[in-house]
């Protein structure tokens, strides 16, 4: 019977991954850290007018305006209340081939977490408590499942200009006088 191939005598592990672990709303969420740049406390925002409930509005990062996101608010949810442990957390998002940064406000960030690939399982069809389209893979953790975000789509800038584009027309029509 032939044996199985072995490269250079190497024992081939599985393949981790690391995610930071984050709460939102009291549950648990993670990303990977591939695309995180930094984390930093919550600090004053400039509000922007017009835009959706979700963009808690622009932060000066070292000269660089970022777009600050809440991702309470982002998933239907009400805004986030700011806290002693609130924090931004830095995400550097693909955006057209240009790279662009964005802050996402979260409760709190727990920890960094090896994942093994094998242990992360796929989106749920149903039960979810955000939308599909923004689950990159489910883990279970201490009886728990951690959603795994799929940062492109929960910060895909070109949806949130057309919702903020939509949330400016219905405000021009609610204040516009009817004929």
């Amino acid at each position: 019977m032939a044996q199985p191939a072995k490269r250079d005598n190497a024992v081939v592990q599985e393949q981790q991954q690391q995610f930071l672990t984050f709460q939102v709303g009291g549950e648990p969420f993670a990303i990977s850290i591939l695309v995180i740049k930094e984390i930093i406390e919550y600090g004053s925002l400039t509000a922007v007018p017009l835009m959706p409930d979700f963009i808690r509005g622009v932060l000066n990062l070292r000269g660089q305006v970022l777009p600050v996101i809440d991702l309470a608010a982002r998933f239907g949810r009400e805004q986030a209340d700011i806290e002693r442990r609130t924090c931004i957390v830095i995400v550097e998002m693909d955006n057209d081939g240009e790279k662009q940064d964005v802050g996402i406000v979260v409760d709190s960030v727990s920890e960094v977490m090896d994942i093994p690939a094998s242990a992360i399982q796929p989106a749920p069809a149903f039960g979810a408590k955000i939308r599909i389209d923004f689950i990159q893979g489910m883990v279970e953790v201490d009886s728990r499942f951690i959603i795994i975000l799929n940062v492109d789509r929960v910060l895909s800038l070109d949806e949130m200009t057309m919702l903020a584009s939509i949330d400016e027309n219905a405000t021009e029509a609610a204040i516009t006088p009817q004929e």
